[in-house]
């Protein structure tokens, strides 16, 4: 699988990642790497505690990760998770709305881990 097949497979925007990125290599490299980060167990573990700042802490930063990588899904579920617990913003969903927001950013991340385990192993 190429890297271009990958990001079709994961639904990601390869050019704005080559827009950013500006060398393949470097995509390539970012991108496996996303599957070790844990940004997105430092969300999911944020979430269980319901620590508002760690909650904007992760979310931004797995926002700009995925904004970089093309990731656009994933980067715009982040945001919107980012800003629901940015200092001074008023929230507008429910604990429960969002736990379930994260847990829907947990079920896409893994499936896009999933799919890059696989493209790394060749």
């Amino acid at each position: 699988m190429t890297l271009q097949e990958l990001y079709s497979q994961i639904g990601g925007d390869y050019e704005q990642a080559l827009r950013v990125m500006r060398v393949e290599k470097l995509i390539d490299k970012h991108i496996r790497k996303l599957v070790t980060n844990g940004v997105v167990d430092g969300l999911v573990d944020a979430a269980e505690r319901m620590a508002p700042a760690e909650l904007f802490d992760a979310a931004h930063a797995m926002k700009g990760i995925c904004a970089n990588l093309g990731l656009t899904a994933l980067a715009e579920m982040a945001s919107e998770i980012a800003e629901e617990y940015r200092g001074g913003n008023q929230r507008k969903l429910t604990d429960e709305q969002a736990k379930e927001k994260i847990a829907q950013i947990e079920a896409l991340y893994k499936k896009t881990a999933e799919s890059i385990g696989k493209y790394a192993q060749g």
